[in-house]
């Protein structure tokens, strides 16, 4: 009687283990049917990308070799919208799109309006200027020339729209035409003028239909599956997820994504474990190694030619101008890089990166995502706009993209994430605290019943032993 309730309870329990796993694997996967598909498609996170400008406070003593003086302007904040377009499933459990990002200035949380002009180095003037150092001397004075009669100067005074976004410039058609091929574009220039209603490039990458464990996993970048940006394999690889969403079941570790923006794979590992807003969080950051030189870490030196550590040259995949990234500040970065100028304050809270990603799906609770950009200016022979400046690492600007799930989004990810599951893993305890009585009650039935067994046994054999002794007396008798 016992023992098909036994089995049934041990079915049942087995049925609830399964089932907030189940639930997981159904709802993470890339499948139009699971609940963060909706999230994955169209990022309802309302992040924002915030951008700080470092003005030049004393470019006439610069130019006579004097230490740059700068000064942090800003916030400028833009309401950042990202969707997807041109998804395309494959039969080899992979999925292919284009993610858009617009931007939307909002004044009512910057500090300032776009319309500021703000003292910078003339980018295109002092870029072309180190780029063409090594160039015969007749280039570099009609170079000198054209940008004398441009009024070209080594720095210059201009709206923060018109640095963002781009402006008109003779000295883009001046530059193609004594050097064609240096600069490869036409029309306007601006530091963000390619980000804004234009997409990341096309990624391919894993849906997670067959292998959970691959979901997201980046399977090819616009057809690659590695880059050539760099001196080396390692460097080049193409690691990790796409930077949105991670597989589920994470460890406390590290995790890697690709990002175009830097032109490389970047690695964060595990600071700490928290909550956000209820939900359980593991919290990602940028380690020290991760924009050291190849002197200090030996992985890294596939992104040399290095200066010091804690900048990256990404002049390779930035049209080769003498661009640099870093965190805000230099923060994490050799000392010198800080000293070097005047106005900087690195700080762990206001500029180091982080990720705080909820470890059971894989899914970001909350990210705020830190880069600077950086010129390397300084004196160039035969350039008489370069004066006297000595060679120095700028910093330009430095931005945030930031974001975290709130409101509706939120309360749908803890309902169906978080409370439902903590249910049904409750519940298989509350199934298997009522199997324990039964198993106990069947095992001193059976007991019970062995017992009574053997005493029927010792009763049948006292029995035997009475009627033997009669018998035996019977006989002598």
């Amino acid at each position: 009687i016992n023992k098909p309730t036994d089995s049934l309870w041990h079915e049942l329990d087995s049925c609830l283990l399964t089932l907030p796993f189940l639930f997981f694997l159904q709802n993470v996967r890339i499948d139009p049917s699971s609940i963060s598909f909706s999230m994955w498609k169209d990022i309802p996170v309302p992040f924002y990308m915030t951008v700080h400008f470092f003005e030049v406070m004393n470019p006439k003593e610069v130019l006579r070799g004097a230490k740059p003086v700068l000064s942090q302007r800003g916030p400028y904040v833009y309401r950042e919208f990202r969707y997807k377009t041109n998804i395309t499933f494959h039969d080899n459990d992979t999925v292919s799109f284009l993610e858009y990002r617009n931007l939307f200035f909002q004044p009512h949380l910057s500090n300032g309006t776009e319309d500021e002009y703000i003292i910078v180095p003339n980018i295109l003037m002092m870029g072309a200027a180190v780029m063409m150092e090594h160039l015969p001397n007749f280039v570099k004075l009609l170079l000198s020339g054209a940008l004398a009669g441009l009024k070209q100067e080594a720095f210059m005074n201009r709206t923060v729209g018109e640095i963002m976004w781009g402006y008109e410039d003779p000295l883009i058609d001046t530059i193609n035409t004594l050097v064609p091929g240096l600069i490869p574009f036409k029309g306007k220039f601006g530091l963000f003028a390619e980000l804004n209603n234009s997409n990341s490039g096309l990624f391919t990458v894993n849906t997670g239909m067959k292998d959970i464990s691959r979901v997201h996993m980046v399977d090819s970048w616009n057809g690659l599956k590695k880059v050539n940006y760099w001196r080396s394999s390692e460097c080049n690889m193409i690691n990790g997820t796409a930077g949105e969403m991670w597989p589920p079941f994470m460890s406390p570790t590290s995790l890697e994504f690709y990002s175009p923006d830097a032109c490389r794979s970047m690695t964060l590992v595990y600071e700490q474990s928290g909550k956000f807003e209820g939900v359980p969080t593991y919290r990602f950051v940028a380690p020290k190694t991760l924009f050291a030189n190849g002197t200090d870490y030996p992985p890294n030196e596939g992104f040399c030619p290095c200066m010091q550590s804690g900048i990256q040259n990404v002049s390779t995949c930035r049209l080769n101008a003498p661009i640099f990234i870093s965190h805000p500040h230099f923060y994490n970065a050799d000392p010198a890089l800080v000293n070097a100028v005047e106005g900087l304050h690195p700080s762990k809270d206001q500029h180091g990166l982080f990720l705080d990603v909820h470890p059971m799906t894989g899914i970001p609770m909350n990210c705020s995502i830190k880069l600077q950009l950086n010129l390397y200016i300084k004196q160039v022979s035969g350039i008489i706009q370069t004066g006297k400046i000595k060679p120095v690492v700028l910093p330009l600007l430095w931005f945030a993209e930031s974001g975290s799930i709130e409101g509706s989004v939120l309360k749908q990810f803890y309902t169906n994430l978080v409370l439902i599951p903590s249910l049904l893993d409750y519940l298989q305890y509350i199934f298997l605290g009522l199997s324990v009585p039964l198993i106990i009650s069947a095992a001193v039935l059976m007991a019970m019943s062995q017992v009574r067994a053997c005493r029927c046994l010792m009763r049948d054999a006292v029995s035997q032993i009475r009627l033997n002794q009669m018998m035996s007396i019977e006989l002598t008798v």
